[in-house]
């Protein structure tokens, strides 16, 4: 009665990154493991490839169209936007925009907000925070190097809940860290970002 979910992966679609798998390895690994949702990510750029998302739908897979799109030298998730939307945006005021138009019909996620690599928001997430939905619990941590702890409190101070993702770049880390959410009566889009705010 639970869905498997990650929302934060990479292939080797991605304009910016090394991957070394495919659309389809993903899905097939997916499948293996019992994954319900997932959201391709790719940097800068929505996956769009209709012959994937067929593909998914025959496994019984909901694949969402998603971006991890770079806002002012921070990192950004959007579920369920379209290429022509994450190009307009240059900033967050963009992205306050977007979510006033599209309301509940997206969905949008800090990534790794306290990693000190990459394009971490860090402590503008808090100046930011009216700008996500949700909060990223990250794959990489160990022993006390643990910056979900900082983004746990963060989650909790404001209301948002903790999204866990492998933000996968290698498909061996694909699985190990994900969301559940209760089935709903049926898989769609709307469904999936409704049980994510709950």
């Amino acid at each position: 009665d639970w869905i498997k979910i990650d929302l934060h992966i990479h292939t080797l679609d991605d304009p910016k990154d090394a991957i070394d798998y495919s659309a389809h390895q993903l899905l097939e690994r997916a499948r293996l493991l019992g994954f319900g949702v997932l959201a391709i990510t790719l940097h800068d750029a929505v996956f769009d490839r209709q012959e994937v998302f067929a593909d998914a739908a025959a496994m019984g897979i909901l694949l969402i169209p998603a971006a991890e799109v770079r806002l002012c030298d921070a990192d950004v998730i959007i579920l369920n936007v379209s290429g022509e939307e994450i190009a307009a945006l240059k900033n967050f005021d963009d992205l306050r925009r977007l979510r006033a138009r599209r309301g509940n019909s997206i969905f949008t996620i800090a990534p790794h907000p306290f990693y000190v690599f990459g394009s971490s928001i860090g402590s503008r997430l808090l100046a930011e925070i009216d700008c996500f939905d949700a909060i990223e619990y990250c794959h990489f941590h160990k022993g006390l190097f643990n910056p979900n702890r900082r983004a746990g409190r963060v989650a909790s101070r404001f209301g948002k809940p903790l999204i866990a993702t492998s933000d996968a770049h290698r498909l061996h880390a694909f699985g190990r860290h994900y969301t559940s959410i209760p089935a709903p009566p049926k898989l769609t889009v709307e469904n999936v970002l409704t049980a994510l705010r709950c």
